[in-house]
């Protein structure tokens, strides 16, 4: 393929997206399609000659969208958003055109440098403390990740490189085998499970710590398990704070946790895969007091940030440590201006990476902080009326607070009659919500995820999971 016939083949695509997601309400938000439904729709073989572009604009509809779940309808209320916008789809195509794999700074210059500034960019928006920005002069600066979850390894991997250190100083004759084994971190047993395979792939041993009656993990509750740990001859040296948890977006006393961590010298990082982006609104900052005890700090901005993914912002205040668990510098990989600015390969577990700053740039640039604040604060008002609607129908309860986007609800009664409601819900095929269970109550999440969402589209939400209850309870009450 060559310029004109690309120019026509995107041209058409871009029409098609347009298309595809001003009209994405008249779409089932489910597929209604079996597994494997899509081997009979193509050939056995790729095909010998090239074909038209034209052929595969053709199969779109027949092959890839009967099986397509719309994470982007306003009738998607599972899981959390995944951010989506005009511009960053813009910027995906100018970062696909480039194709560059910025691992060092000579191999793409620009890729580096803009990243380090929309850090900064970023960094300023939330209220982060200035160590933890390139700006300041100081050691720290930010990285874009894949994902939370690399986040969450990385920072383990720098404390526990960091650990190892600190105690071959204080003990030479131990061995690093001997102390990898006696290392021991912690986090909220309502932590995201990523955090528990961070300790697996990162060879350590983790508790899952129980919260308090809200859900959050307490300080107290970590001094305990330290100071129990180290009368054990283990050593303490990595805790994870969850703002935002997945189960219930509970936010966990951040404050109380660094205050521990300070004063023990374990590594704290910060995990706000979802919540950290309503920080760029003063009015929640409240929420991640502590921060400045924080030794690194994730969110993703490709959760609800109108950033496509992947783009999980992390900042560290040390980012020697990652460098340090991470160097391995062959001849082929250096360069003259090493040391005078980043080579993110070193922050990262991969060796390439994309140029994923050019989203951040387009999405700041093209919305401003005071529409991103506008989107938050929207779609928190629409969680606040479905909370309304459901508290006002005496058949329902709110299980836990609403302060994001998210609502966890149930109708009153067994675990059995809520697995049913959503069994029915789903099974409609009109909305879409996954459960959750926490302390053996089982629940429902609705989460507003869509950027097209507006109150009518919560409206309809609330419409179909009453429609659904008074099926499930008219089927009890006739049995």
């Amino acid at each position: 393929m060559e310029a004109p016939d690309f120019k026509d083949f995107a041209k058409s695509m871009v029409d098609y997206i347009a298309n595809y997601l001003e009209n994405i309400r008249d779409r089932p938000v489910l597929p209604t399609i079996e597994p494997g439904y899509l081997r009979p729709l193509v050939p056995e073989r790729a095909p010998e000659r090239a074909e038209p572009w034209t052929a595969i604009m053709e199969d779109l509809e027949r092959v890839v969208m009967p099986g397509v779940t719309h994470w982007h309808s306003p009738r998607f209320h599972a899981y959390f958003p995944t951010a989506n916008s005009y511009p960053a789809i813009v910027a995906d195509m100018l970062s696909g055109a480039i194709a560059c794999i910025g691992f060092t700074w000579i191999a793409s210059p620009a890729c580096t440098e803009l990243e380090v500034v929309m850090l900064d960019w970023l960094g300023q928006m939330l209220g982060l403390p200035e160590q933890f920005l390139a700006r300041s002069g100081g050691e720290g600066g930010g990285v874009i990740q894949g994902t939370a979850s690399e986040a969450t390894l990385v920072a383990l991997l720098a404390a526990k490189s960091r650990m190892l250190q600190r105690t071959k100083e204080q003990h030479p004759e131990w061995t690093e085998a001997e102390i990898v084994s006696k290392l021991v971190g912690y986090c909220n047993k309502q932590a995201h499970s990523s955090v528990e395979r961070a300790g697996l792939l990162g060879g350590v041993r983790l508790r899952q710590l129980r919260p308090d009656d809200r859900h959050r993990l307490r300080g107290d509750a970590v001094r305990d398990a330290i100071d129990e740990d180290i009368r054990n001859g283990l050593i303490p040296f990595y805790v994870v704070a969850t703002l935002g948890t997945t189960s219930s977006c509970s936010f966990d006393a951040l404050q109380e946790i660094g205050e521990v961590c300070r004063e023990r010298g374990v590594w704290l990082h910060v995990d706000a895969a979802y919540a950290g982006s309503a920080f760029i609104c003063p009015e929640y900052r409240y929420l991640m007091a502590g921060v400045e005890l924080a030794d690194s700090f994730n969110f993703n901005p490709h959760k609800w940030m109108l950033v496509n993914f992947d783009c999980s912002a992390m900042w560290l205040k040390e980012p020697r440590w990652v460098v340090d668990a991470f160097n391995v510098d062959p001849l082929y990989l250096k360069h003259e201006q090493q040391g005078s600015a980043p080579d993110y390969r070193h922050w990262q577990i991969p060796l390439g990476r994309r140029f994923r700053a050019l989203k951040l740039w387009f999405v700041l640039r093209l919305y401003g902080v005071e529409n991103l604040q506008k989107f938050i604060r929207n779609h928190i008002a629409q969680a606040h009326l479905f909370e309304k609607l459901c508290a006002a129908d005496e058949r329902f309860e709110i299980v836990e607070e609403v302060i994001m986007g998210l609502v966890c609800f149930r109708l009153k009664g067994s675990n059995e009659l809520n697995e049913e409601l959503l069994k029915r819900i789903n099974g409609r095929g009109k909305i879409h919500l996954v459960p959750s269970k926490i302390d053996d109550v089982y629940f429902l999440r609705l989460a507003v995820c869509s950027r097209f969402s507006d109150d009518n589209d919560i409206h309809f939400s609330w419409q179909e999971v009453k429609d659904a209850a008074d099926e499930v309870l008219k089927t009890h009450k006739d049995k």
